[in-house]
């Protein structure tokens, strides 16, 4: 909104609001916004639940006693975090500010409508797990078709030249166009084609390529958001996590808006896409904000308000900046902490099939394998995963699961010069 202010100003050749022009400096306000109303507001959120004892209570899998009173839903607080420097200083005439602040919105009243039931109806289920699944598909949905029909979102192709000496010269196509392509990791001079993906379609494989990139919206979204929401087991664990994955993302956004950064790793130019810059800057502000009280111990649980929406927000900045094939390695935890509950599930049931009792984990998602005790284990059940030989304490999982993080974030970007 101030954006407009800031253009007449500009005009006026008012000295400093100049600055505002610059996509580093509205980044840097709107992490410290974002920043400075999680840190300040989750304060008075907190003491407000406590009050009205607005509490969930969750097992602590590595102590015998619960965790009593700590109020829930705080994932209000990151996303208040987000809006405000967005809806301040982004350029909401821009299509990814405006899908970016629709997904916050949208998987936010999903996660709060779960939170509420769990927390008021004393229903521990929430809403039905079809409902939720309904609601991200509903969102890939509006984000793809969004994508394809709005002529906002083009982007300028990467092209290489050969010259003598075997000299190559990263260009750019001379006019933005729509295209549903995406950047492949570890290979050069190529970027994946849905289109051609769907040549078998013949004349309408242009057609078939956005349908494609559609489904695959669909599915990122939806694995995304459920893998942050699994993930979201223990103190400050989601929260440092996708810290660390939206500062990836910033930084892939920055480059892929910059023309001069994107001819230098050879990754397609997204005219606009510096609005995307700004939305992940606030994203990270609001989620170290946040950290300040989720930490362990914890004084505030994000609940799913939070852990959808910041799932979500993930999946959607990807497929904005046309990365999303990066996000098997960028979100390796994510993709883990599914494939633990799934490989979980299918032996199981397997096994019950032949009146066995099997497991593959100690406990699942993946971060409880580490700090589940073994009195709360089931005596008569084989595991193939025995796990530590003492429970980690759950600082310490978290702490080893950020790491691993940042790897994956460090090997992510390796991939733009690794080609």
């Amino acid at each position: 909104m101030l954006n407009y202010l800031f253009d007449i100003l500009q005009s006026y050749n008012v000295p400093g609001w100049r600055l505002f022009g610059y996509t580093s400096f509205r980044a840097l306000v709107a992490i410290v916004l974002a920043l400075l109303i999680s840190s300040i507001f989750g304060e008075y959120f907190i003491r407000y639940f406590r009050k009205r004892q607005i509490s969930e209570t969750l097992r602590d899998l590595d102590k015998t006693n619960l965790k009593v009173g700590v109020p829930t839903m705080g994932g209000i607080i990151i996303i208040v975090a987000i809006l405000v420097p967005c809806l301040l200083i982004g350029r909401l005439s821009n299509i990814y500010m405006l899908l970016l602040i629709i997904t916050t919105i949208w998987l936010g009243i999903v996660g709060f409508a779960d939170d509420y039931i769990k927390t008021f109806k004393k229903n521990k289920d929430g809403i039905p797990g079809k409902v939720k699944i309904i609601a991200q598909v509903g969102l890939g949905l509006l984000i793809g078709l969004t994508l394809y029909l709005s002529p906002q979102a083009v982007m300028r192709e990467n092209i290489t030249i050969e010259k003598s000496n075997n000299i190559e010269e990263v260009q750019h196509r001379a006019t933005a166009e729509k295209v549903n392509k995406t950047t492949i990791p570890f290979i050069k001079n190529h970027n994946l084609d849905y289109s051609e993906i769907m040549s078998f379609c013949g004349d309408y494989k242009e057609e078939a390529g956005w349908v494609l990139f559609v489904i695959v919206t669909v599915i990122v979204v939806t694995a995304v958001s459920n893998g942050a929401n699994l993930n979201d087991g223990m103190d400050g664990m989601l929260a440092g996590n996708a810290a660390i994955i939206g500062v990836t993302l910033a930084l892939l956004a920055y480059v892929s808006s910059n023309v001069n950064w994107a001819e230098y790793f050879n990754i397609m130019f997204l005219p606009g896409g510096e609005e995307v810059v700004i939305f992940s800057f606030a994203f990270i502000g609001a989620l170290i904000g946040f950290l300040w009280y989720n930490s362990f111990p914890a004084q505030v649980f994000m609940g799913d308000t939070g852990s959808l929406t910041i799932g979500g927000i993930i999946g959607v900045i990807a497929i904005l900046i046309h990365k999303e094939i990066l996000l098997v390695l960028l979100c390796g935890i994510f993709v883990a902490e599914n494939m633990s509950v799934i490989m979980q599930v299918a032996y199981f049931k397997k096994g019950k099939r032949k009146g066995v009792k099997q497991r593959i984990f100690r406990r699942t998602p993946l971060h409880h394998h580490y700090n589940v005790e073994d009195s709360k284990l089931d005596k008569e059940c084989t595991y193939i995963f025995k796990g530590p030989e003492r429970p980690l304490h759950e600082a310490k999982v978290t702490l080893r699961f950020w790491i691993v993080t940042i790897i994956m974030a460090a090997i992510t970007l390796m991939t733009l010069k690794i080609r």
